[in-house]
């Protein structure tokens, strides 16, 4: 998670900074119905590759906004869902 000092002062670049790009509003969009496992959230994001979903759940877990659960299962499953920061930035998202 990024320290408050490293991100901008102004609220707007903050919101931009941790959700801009092409792809993450999408993954917020999803993530904001229920937690999803990795497959499921790719096939529901036209265009996007493994690679870019991966590194984009990563940054927005480092961010605090995303969450990644494991259940330690045979075979594996793991859901990714919002924190209690990501909800917060569910208005910005919804306006």
């Amino acid at each position: 998670m990024r320290a408050k000092e490293e991100l901008p002062e102004c609220p707007v670049a903050t919101a931009v900074s941790l959700i801009g790009g092409k792809w993450k509003l999408l993954i917020l969009r999803n993530l904001k119905e229920r937690p999803w496992r990795f497959n499921e959230l790719q096939r529901s994001i036209d265009g996007i590759s493994q690679k870019v979903l991966t590194d984009s759940l990563r940054q927005m877990m480092s961010d605090g906004l995303a969450y990644r659960h494991d259940y330690h299962e045979q075979p594996p499953r793991v859901e990714y869902g919002l924190t209690e920061l990501g909800t917060k930035m569910l208005p910005i998202v919804n306006s």
